[in-house]
Parts: C-alpha cells; structure tokens; sequence
C-alpha cells in the first residue's frame, strides 16, 4: 500500500508541532583522513529575540538546528587538505600549535571552503556559491535564477546545504539563550557574571580567556553554553556567517567574528560585542564552528524513533482511509 507523502508530512507535523533534529557524531573523510563532529541539538523554534544585547534584536531561529560542540581543530583541517585541498589546489592554511588545538587564521573564505566539502563529500550540496577557483576568493551571493539553493532571506547560504557556518542569530541563540529557562545571558556560560578565567578545563562558568600563553585544546575550552556546547566564549574568535550589516548581499562584505579568544577581556565574550573582518583576512586569531542543518531550509528530520511511530501513525491512518 502506497501511503502518500503528504499525509506523512500531515502525520508529523500533528504530532510534533515543530521539526526534530538528529544530533551526534558524524564522521568525515576516509582511511587515515577521516575525523568525527559531534553536534548538539539546538532546539526550542520561534524563541523570542533578546533585546539586550549587539545587534539587537538577536538570537530568535525559527527552525531546529545543531550546533558542533567543539570549534573546527587543527586535526580537520590537515585531514581536509589531505583528502581534498591539496589535490584540489584549495589548501587552507593556518597556525600550527597542536592537532586538538582550534584552526586558527583561518580567513572566512576558508572556512566556507572547508563547509563545502563537508557537504559535497557526504553527497550533499556545497552551502557557498564559489565561482573563482581560488581558496581565499570570495563568494557570489545565490540569485534567484539558482532556482534550487536561492533563499531571498539569505543568499549567502544554499537551501540545499547541510552543513553551514552558523548565522548571527544560530551563533547567538547556542551561546546566549537559556531553553530552560526562556532567558538570555550575558555570558555564554549560563550566566549574567564572567566566567571564571582559566587556561583549560571543563570546569561549569569557566572560560579560556584574560591573557592565556594561548588556546585550550577545543574539548578543553571551559564550561558549556546552556545548550551544551564548549568554547563560545575564549579560546579563539569564531566567524559567523552572516554579514557584519546583516545584509548578506555581498561575498565582499565584513563578517561578523565573536566569542572573544585566549587574551580577551571578559566584556569581549558578552552577548554585547560583536566585531568584524573582513572574509579574506587570514591572519590573527579566527577559529571557526560548524552548525547543521538536517535537510535544505532549516527544516530537520524526525530521528528513526520518532519516524518508527509517524511512519506507524501514517499506515494506521492510510488504512482507514482505504476501508471508508
């Protein structure tokens, strides 16, 4: 028995009310290249934007999405160029402290690079529009004429893509709101007070940051955001992908960087300050994460449990339609 698409999507969106996104580890390259991420479910669609902090409004996401735990390592990026970079011509450099360190000097560009081979080699679409062949040249904007990955909210980023830097309001809500208890922080530690300084750890409320030798290891960055995720505040600056205007229309224009990094003040890593660059610089002290999409438009899929019953739901349902 045939049951129809659009009575599945019927089923799940009755029972949900709101899309449900997969998290966890994920695994990249092959052989002696390949690396894992492991994301964190970023949920709670149609939060509220925080009025307090810079830009203002901020943080509201309308969609389910995942965040990576962990800022990008040197380790991902050596893999990358070895599976792909090298051969391609599209090399990313950067410093160079250790393999569990943060990729740092990593100019945006790159790290939209490295985004789209993410994408592309686990079958995807890439998320940025490159139409020069050089690693650090900058991006076109979509146009409405690519019929498949234009989004006039967004023309940086494909509908199509999986993978992405995370936009202003992805970055601020993983830092910066509180799901639990529907608050934003100043701090991405869950907090309206710094964090306490310290040079590595886990410990709950601490940051890598106030004149540190250098970054922690990322799985080492200090506490955790409400949501679960390491190192958005310290450690090393972080790209987001939206344009430091807000208008994504230009693959020249500055990008937003936030976070703060190992020497920063604590009021650098606040929900207030935000800072920008622009997207071919390389040097300095830029790391970058990725966030996930499950499919293209911010829309996710239901994990197999919850497709097991929507999917149970649907034939209950497609049953008794036959029978009337």
């Amino acid at each position: 028995m045939r049951i129809p698409c659009s009575l599945v999507l019927s089923v799940v969106s009755l029972l949900s009310g709101s899309t449900v996104a997969t998290a966890g580890v994920i695994t990249f390259g092959t052989g002696v290249n390949t690396f894992t991420m492991e994301f964190v479910e970023i949920g709670n669609p149609g939060n509220a934007d925080d009025t307090t902090g810079n830009p203002n409004p901020a943080g509201s996401v309308a969609y389910t999405y995942q965040m990576g735990k962990y800022e990008v390592s040197e380790d991902m990026i050596v893999k990358y160029n070895s599976e792909f970079g090298t051969a391609n011509s599209l090399v990313i450099t950067m410093d160079t402290r250790g393999p569990d360190k943060p990729a740092t000097s990593v100019s945006w560009n790159e790290a939209a690079r490295f985004v789209n081979w993410l994408n592309t080699s686990t079958g995807g679409s890439a998320a940025y529009n490159f139409t020069t062949g050089g690693v650090n040249d900058n991006i076109t904007p979509w146009t409405v004429g690519d019929t498949l990955d234009y989004d006039a909210s967004n023309p940086y980023r494909s509908l199509r893509a999986t993978y992405v830097l995370p936009s202003m309001d992805e970055w601020y809500k993983a830092a910066y709101y509180d799901p639990v208890n529907d608050v934003y922080y100043d701090y991405p530690t869950g907090s309206n007070t710094a964090p306490t300084a310290v040079a590595s750890g886990t410990t709950a409320g601490t940051a890598v940051y106030a004149g540190q030798s250098g970054p922690a290891d990322i799985t080492l960055a200090g506490g955790l955001s409400p949501y679960g995720i390491m190192g958005l505040g310290g450690n090393a600056y972080e790209w987001e992908e939206t344009a430091f205007s807000l208008n994504n229309n230009s693959g020249s224009s500055a990008r937003g960087i936030r976070g703060g990094l190992w020497v920063s003040i604590s009021s650098v890593l606040s929900s207030s300050s935000r800072n920008s660059l622009d997207p071919a610089l390389e040097g300095g002290t830029r790391g970058f994460r990725v966030a996930s999409l499950s499919v293209a438009g911010g829309a996710t899929v239901p994990e197999p449990g919850s497709m097991a019953l929507l999917l149970g739901v649907a034939l209950v349902f497609g049953y008794r339609r036959l029978r009337k």
